[in-house]
């Protein structure tokens, strides 16, 4: 979503960082831009001037202008401002659910992902939280709204009220409140009605219901699609019934990101979650210097040490090193690496979340490198038969056009992944043997072994990766940085893959 705002501001920042010493004028030129990328991202116009001001204020300072690296001492000024414009107070995830049972009272506008939003956070109280859910759809308008939330509670294993042929909205939520009392449920979550625009019914009938559940939370769920209005739709509804805070949808969809600036500056409302797709687990919770990062071309490391520890399985993966630090790297670990990739959202995302290679997503394009080219090389790998998969050297031309054929490619791109394999192994060996165990720090780290992501990620100097992936820029896809965290050890993304040129 934020792309295009991050690809300005890094151009600003590249020309800034270059330059030995600042001006004065170099900064206000500069400022003038960001506040052009700014406005272009639909960012309101109030905003993105404080934001500019703010900026201007401290990056004019004798401070900076005497600094030893001003054009990077403006950058964390803009960083943090960033920081500021979206940050809330206290922990955005954290929701209000002391005394069971809490209600949780959705509302916003039809067609902004109110239903699939409460089912996401409903898995998400009772997954990560070990909370007992009930859910009510009290959205008596639109067809099969019901219907649809009682099949997703199927889906993600949460109970959902009995559906009641003509009840109001009041008497749903009446009839929930008593339910989850007797149920011995620690929170019960009401998907209101929507409109497609804000009118007096729609207020109306949200704020009765807010009067009967007397709700812990009001989150309100706004389409990040909407621009400016989903800011406008806010302070309407804050105004008329009293908003704790805003869920964002669609944020991995193709609109400009301004309304996410401007909705915490206008309304004052803290984002709390970010909706990033359809499936039930696509809900992250809005960590604003993350997001600041990402839109500077910092990266998330953080958020990428915590995808990973979510989907490696650690047993496998520990006995999978135990066999590396004895070189001993089989094609079925190949493979396990290459579906972990997928995992954690295939080449793009990963790369998303890594300092400096933001600017990088284009070389990789033009290079025909994509995730279809590491479901090709799974494929590969399962034409194999067992014997072959745990020794590769057994692979003669006749086994090899017979592999081929079977995956339906080419003896050449066998022959390219048998390479990488071999460049892998002979890493893993050099990795087992190193001094520092360096396998094994980044495998305990990856475990969540060492405590919290974020301590893990300041261990993974984004520096160093910065550097190394500017250092790989020329020969970007082959060259890529070693050591990008979360495939199954730390290890370093396979350097054989130069090999996978354009797209078939």
């Amino acid at each position: 979503m934020f792309e295009n705002l991050s690809e300005r501001l890094s151009g600003v920042f590249d020309r800034l960082t270059k330059q030995g010493a600042l001006s004065e004028d170099d900064v206000k030129t500069a400022l003038r831009e960001v506040r052009v990328a700014l406005l272009e991202a639909d960012v309101s116009l109030p905003v993105a001037r404080d934001f500019v001001k703010r900026v201007q204020d401290q990056a004019t300072g004798q401070a900076v202008t005497k600094s030893v690296t001003p054009g990077q001492q403006v950058v964390k000024i803009v960083h943090d401002a960033l920081v500021a414009t979206l940050a809330g107070e206290g922990d955005p995830g954290a929701l209000k659910i002391d005394t069971p049972p809490a209600p949780i009272l959705m509302v916003g506008l039809q067609g902004s992902g109110k239903t699939t939003t409460t089912a996401k956070l409903a898995k998400r109280l009772k997954d990560r939280e070990g909370k007992r859910v009930l859910m009510a759809s009290l959205d008596t308008n639109r067809p099969a709204a019901m219907e649809q939330l009682a099949i997703l509670g199927t889906q993600i294993g949460v109970d959902t009220l009995p559906i009641v042929k003509g009840e109001d909205p009041v008497q749903i939520a009446k009839r929930a409140k008593t339910q989850a009392s007797l149920g011995g449920y620690d929170v019960y979550m009401l998907d209101t009605a929507g409109r497609l625009h804000i009118d007096q019914e729609l207020i109306a009938q949200a704020a009765a219901v807010r009067d009967v559940a007397n709700p812990r939370e009001t989150l309100l769920v706004v389409d990040g699609l909407t621009g400016q209005d989903a800011v406008n739709v806010a302070t309407e509804f804050d105004d008329k019934i009293g908003v704790t805070g805003v869920v964002l949808t669609r944020m991995d969809g193709d609109g400009r990101g301004g309304a996410a600036l401007s909705m915490r500056a206008v309304t004052g409302k803290p984002i709390r979650f970010v909706g990033l797709g359809e499936k039930m687990d696509a809900i992250e919770t809005f960590e604003p210097d993350r997001i600041a990062g990402r839109i500077l071309g910092m990266g998330d490391i953080v958020a990428l040490v915590e995808k990973a520890q979510e989907t490696i399985e650690a047993a496998e993966a520990e006995k999978m090193m135990r066999r590396m630090a004895k070189g001993q790297f089989s094609m079925n670990d190949l493979k396990m690496q290459l579906e972990q990739m997928l995992k954690m959202g295939g080449m793009e995302g990963m790369m998303s979340m890594l300092p400096g290679m933001g600017k990088m997503a284009k070389q990789i394009e033009d290079a025909g490198f994509d995730d279809r080219i590491i479901k090709r090389q799974i494929a590969l790998i399962q034409s194999m038969t067992k014997k072959e998969r745990v020794n590769p050297k057994l692979l003669q031309a006749s086994r090899k056009k017979r592999i081929a054929a079977g995956a339906g490619q080419d003896v050449s791109d066998l022959n390219k992944l048998l390479k990488m394999h071999r460049q892998m192994g002979d890493m893993m060996k050099k990795m087992g043997k190193s001094k520092g165990g360096m396998m094994k720090q980044a495998m305990k780290a990856m475990m969540g072994k060492g405590g919290n992501p974020a301590d893990m990620a300041a261990g993974m100097d984004p520096k160093a990766l910065e550097a190394a992936a500017k250092a790989a820029g020329g020969k970007m896809p082959g060259g890529m940085p070693g050591g990008l965290p979360g495939l199954g050890g730390g290890m370093g993304l396979p350097p054989g893959l130069s090999g996978f040129g354009k797209k078939k």
